[in-house]
């Protein structure tokens, strides 16, 4: 999960604040050496987080994440194997015990989306799309991976 600036065309910018305000929270999963799959959420609650791992999470999956509350009860609601890192306890790694992946993906994220100093609210979805698909395909030809989706689906 994490917080991504967006610009508001009516957004006051204060040098050293640091709020919520102006930002977006997205909430991202990512397959061990698979591909990422990011969602725009309402909130961090308990409840949002739960409905969309158990929409694109099968229930026999070893799941990894951080201390947030907002996974507190994975294993009630059937994920039997889910390990946390617990980052404000010092505590990165242990052993296969870790989120680097999807850590990889927010930095990867983050940089790109740096590079427009803001992004409009009514685009952010569209950049967010864009940003996931260059990292599922960040070790493919994308041009080659662009022809082929416009062959299949053609303008």
């Amino acid at each position: 999960m994490s917080l991504i600036l967006v610009r508001k065309e009516s957004e006051v910018k204060e040098a050293g604040a640091l709020t919520a305000k102006g930002r977006i929270i997205v909430f991202g999963v990512l397959k061990r050496q698979g591909k990422v799959y990011t969602e725009i959420v309402p909130d961090c609650s308990k409840a949002t987080l739960q409905a969309i791992i158990r929409g694109h999470v099968a229930p026999d999956t070893i799941i990894h994440s951080d201390g947030w509350r907002g996974y507190d009860g994975l294993v009630d609601i059937g994920f039997d194997k889910h390990f946390r890192v617990h980052h404000g306890n010092n505590e990165f790694a242990s052993g296969e015990r870790h989120i680097n992946g999807i850590e990889s993906f927010w930095s990867f994220a983050k940089r790109r989306l740096a590079k427009f100093n803001g992004v409009p609210e009514h685009t952010f979805y569209l950049h967010l799309k864009e940003t996931e698909f260059r990292f599922n395909h960040r070790r493919d030809n994308l041009y080659h991976q662009i022809l082929k989706l416009l062959r299949l689906n053609p303008l």
